[in-house]
C-alpha cells in the first residue's frame, strides 16, 4: 500500500499531510458554508442529517475503528441524549447548558456499561452492548411519567440568548459548527498518547499491555468519549425530528450506526463522515428500488434490515477499506500516474501470533 514517507515527528503530529490537504478542506469549508446559498431546503435538511450522524459516527470510530471494541448499543446514548435533551428544554433550560447536559448524561451511562462489561470482548462484548441497549429501551416505554412512554415527547425549539434558530439554514449551521469542534477534537486526540494507545490496543492488546499501557482504563475512557459524542448527536437529532419516541432508538439503529463505520472506513475520520452520508442517502435509494419493483411500503423496515446486512458483508468482503479507502485508491492512482501498480494496495497478511497465547 501507497504511505506518505515521513522524515519527522511533526510531521506525524500535524494536523494536516501537506499544504495541498489545507487547500483542500479550505475549499470543502467553504462549500459547505456556501450550501445554504445553493440549495433547497430539502437538501439542506439532508445535509443537517448527516451532520448527525457524522457527530454520532465519530463517537462509533473512536470505539469501534480506532480502539476495536463492537458495540451494538449506542442507539441506547442516542436515546439518552436526546430524551434529555427534550425533558430539559421542557423545564426551561436553555439551549447552552441543555446540549453538553444531554452528552454528559449518555456520557454516565457509560461508565456503568464500562462496569459491567469490562471482562468482556469480542462477540462477548457486542450482546453486552446490546442487552444494555435493549434495557435502556425498556425503560424509556416504562417511565411514563418523565419520558411519556409510548406516546412520545414533544421537543421545544433551540434559541441562543435572544435569537430563536428556527430556519432550517440556522440550525445546518449550528449541527456544522458542533461537527467541526468534534472533529478537530477527535483529530486532537488521536495525535496524542492516548490515541495511539487506543490503535495500540485495537491492533494487540496483549502487546499493548506489555507496553504498560492500562486497558480497562483506555476501553472505558473510549466508550465514555464515544457516548458522549452520541448524546450530543442525539440532542441534535431531537431538535431536528421535533418529537421523539422509543421505537426510533431500536435495533435498527445501532446497526445504522455499525454501517456506518464499516462502510465509510474503519479507522478513518474522514470514513465517519462519508458513512453519514451514504446512511442518509441510503433509505431514499432503498425507497426508489422499492417503488421500482412494485413492492408494498409494509416492506420497508425489512428491506432496510437486509440493505444493511448485505452492505456490511460486501464491503467487508471486496472493500474492507470503505468508501474513504476507495477514495484514496482513486488519489494514489492519480499522484502516480502513470506508474501506478495494481498491488500496490493488495492485502497483505497480518500475524498477530501473541493474541493466541493461552
Amino acid at each position: 500500500m501507497h504511505v506518505p514517507m515521513k522524515t519527522r515527528y511533526e510531521q506525524d503530529i500535524a494536523l494536516f499531510e501537506r499544504r495541498s490537504s489545507t487547500v483542500s478542506y479550505a475549499l470543502l469549508a467553504l462549500a459547505a458554508l456556501l450550501a445554504p446559498a445553493l440549495l433547497g431546503e430539502y437538501l439542506l435538511s439532508q445535509l443537517s442529517f448527516v451532520a448527525i450522524y457524522a457527530i454520532a459516527g465519530v463517537g462509533m470510530m473512536l470505539l469501534v475503528g480506532y480502539a476495536g471494541q463492537i458495540s451494538l448499543g449506542h442507539a441506547a446514548f442516542l436515546a439518552v441524549g436526546a430524551y434529555t435533551e427534550a425533558i430539559l428544554r421542557k423545564h426551561g433550560l436553555p439551549f447552552v447548558l441543555t446540549l453538553p447536559a444531554a452528552g454528559a448524561t449518555a456520557a454516565l451511562l457509560s461508565v456503568l456499561l464500562a462496569w459491567s462489561t469490562a471482562r468482556l470482548a469480542g462477540i462477548y462484548l457486542a450482546m453486552g452492548t446490546l442487552a444494555f441497549a435493549f434495557v435502556v429501551e425498556e425503560v424509556l416505554m416504562r417511565w411514563e411519567s418523565l419520558t411519556g412512554g409510548n406516546r412520545g415527547l414533544a421537543v421545544e425549539g433551540i434559541a441562543l440568548g435572544p435569537f430563536a434558530v428556527a430556519a432550517e439554514w440556522q440550525f445546518y449551521y449550528l449541527c456544522l459548527g458542533v461537527l467541526a469542534v468534534v472533529l478537530l477534537g477527535a483529530v486532537n486526540l488521536l495525535r496524542s498518547r492516548s490515541g495511539r494507545a487506543l490503535t495500540a490496543i485495537r491492533d494487540s492488546e496483549i502487546s499493548a499491555q506489555s507496553l504498560g499501557i492500562h486497558l480497562a482504563l483506555h476501553k472505558s475512557a473510549v466508550l465514555f468519549a464515544s457516548a458522549l459524542l452520541t448524546g450530543l448527536a442525539g440532542a441534535l437529532y431531537a431538535h431536528k425530528i421535533m418529537f421523539i419516541t422509543p421505537d426510533q432508538f431500536t435495533i435498527m439503529t445501532s446497526v445504522e450506526l455499525l454501517v456506518l463505520v464499516v462502510v465509510g472506513g474503519l479507522g478513518s475520520l474522514h470514513g465517519a463522515v462519508l458513512g453519514a452520508a451514504f446512511v442518509v442517502m441510503l433509505p431514499q435509494f432503498v425507497i426508489v428500488l422499492r417503488d421500482l419493483f412494485g413492492l408494498s411500503s409494509a416492506l420497508q423496515s425489512g428491506l432496510d434490515a437486509g440493505v444493511y446486512g448485505l452492505l456490511m458483508v460486501l464491503f467487508m468482503l471486496f472493500e474492507p477499506r470503505g468508501l474513504y479507502g476507495r477514495w484514496v485508491r482513486v488519489k494514489t492512482y492519480l499522484d502516480l500516474f502513470p506508474f501506478y501498480r495494481r498491488g500496490s494496495f493488495r492485502r497483505q497478511r497480518q500475524y498477530r501470533k501473541s493474541e493466541q497465547l493461552k
